[in-house]
């Protein structure tokens, strides 16, 4: 069945409202996300931490193989706390947190998390809450749990987001960020997670786009192309 042109012209017309609609929305998004500046996106400034101090040679090592076991050590890392220095040991079961004075295990419970935190705000404003995640949001997205979530009392309404194995700040949450990620989610069109380009809703707009062009092209060649160039065919008859 052949589909007359003004059926087409009309299904052309509606599917290029659409295209062009989120062509708006693509447009508007990112020169949204351009305009923020990425420092503060970012978090903002960080507070400068004094690097850990290095452990008494030995100290504690016996401790920390007597803990670890049998377990086969794949990467040691030395990682600086507001109680101390402290050793992040990675093995085939998983990370585990050690007091490098004493060999101790170290858990990363509310006090120490609120710690690290505040430890790593600029402007020293006051901690509002701590809690740890029961489930990953859209700040700590690519993460893994468990994560202690620190909000602080300051302008910019700052979430810090601290691991509850390794002690690590993983992510500093602002309004800056939220307003940014919010016109992200409209630029990749993944309205979910917010992470991902390849999406079954963006392959759909993409192949919208190609069928639009395509019909655009036919449209103009099978509708438009004669009355567009009588002027052409006038001044030949002229001639002759």
């Amino acid at each position: 069945m052949i589909i007359k042109s003004i059926w087409l012209r009309k299904i052309h017309k509606w599917v290029g409202l659409v295209i062009g609609l989120q062509f708006l929305i693509w447009a508007i998004s990112g020169t949204a996300m351009a305009l923020f500046p990425m420092d503060e996106v970012a978090g903002g400034e960080v507070a400068e931490q004094a690097p850990a101090p290095l452990p008494a040679p030995g100290a504690a090592w016996s401790r920390i193989q007597a803990a670890l076991g049998d377990q086969p050590i794949r990467h040691i890392t030395l990682r600086g706390l507001p109680s101390g220095s402290a050793y992040v040991v990675t093995t085939e079961v998983g990370v585990r947190l050690f007091d490098a004075a004493n060999g101790s295990p170290i858990q990363i419970n509310r006090p120490l998390a609120t710690a690290i935190a505040a430890a790593a705000h600029p402007g020293q404003a006051p901690v509002v809450s701590v809690q740890p995640l029961k489930e990953l949001n859209l700040a700590v997205r690519e993460h893994e749990l468990p994560i202690w979530q620190v909000n602080f009392r300051d302008e910019k309404h700052s979430s810090y987001y601290v691991s509850g194995i390794t002690g690590e700040l993983l992510e500093r949450r602002n309004d800056s960020w939220r307003w940014w990620d919010f016109f992200w989610m409209l630029h990749n069109m993944d309205y979910a997670k917010r992470t991902s380009f390849n999406h079954p809703l963006i392959i759909l707009v993409g192949f919208a786009m190609v069928w639009l062009a395509s019909t655009g092209f036919w449209l103009l060649f099978r509708t438009m192309w004669r009355h567009d160039f009588t002027f052409l065919r006038r001044a030949r008859a002229r001639q002759t």
